[in-house]
């Protein structure tokens, strides 16, 4: 299988599991003041860029622009599913499936031939 097929979701994934940490794991914390929050998010965020753009650059001709964009997304929802509610408690409502369910219809759409 091709590498370039396989690499990109998998680098997207972990980008998103580091970012979702920098962008929200603070909300566990709010005791911390604001710029310690700033500044961790941002410190984790170089890591979630060291995954991210290798993604990018090694999925970029196997994919489309648009198709990671959108894989991003999707993989994103997923992602923040799961450390919303491991994480911060929340359960998953009946709008979150719908949100999901839209996010696949994007997926179908980007991914059809345009032949």
């Amino acid at each position: 299988m091709n590498t370039a097929f396989l690499w990109p979701p998998l680098l997207l994934l972990g980008s998103n599991m580091v970012m979702t940490y920098a962008w929200y794991g603070h909300l566990k914390h709010p005791s911390w003041p604001l710029w310690l929050a700033v500044v961790a998010s941002w410190a984790m965020a170089f890591f979630e860029y060291c995954l991210a753009v290798p993604a990018n650059r090694i999925g970029y001709g196997a994919f489309t622009g648009q198709q990671l964009k959108v894989m991003q997304e999707v993989i994103t929802l997923i992602v923040f599913g799961g450390f919303s509610v491991l994480v911060l408690g929340e359960p998953l409502r009946w709008t979150y499936f719908a949100a999901m369910l839209c996010l696949v219809a994007a997926v179908v759409f980007i991914f059809l031939p345009v032949d």
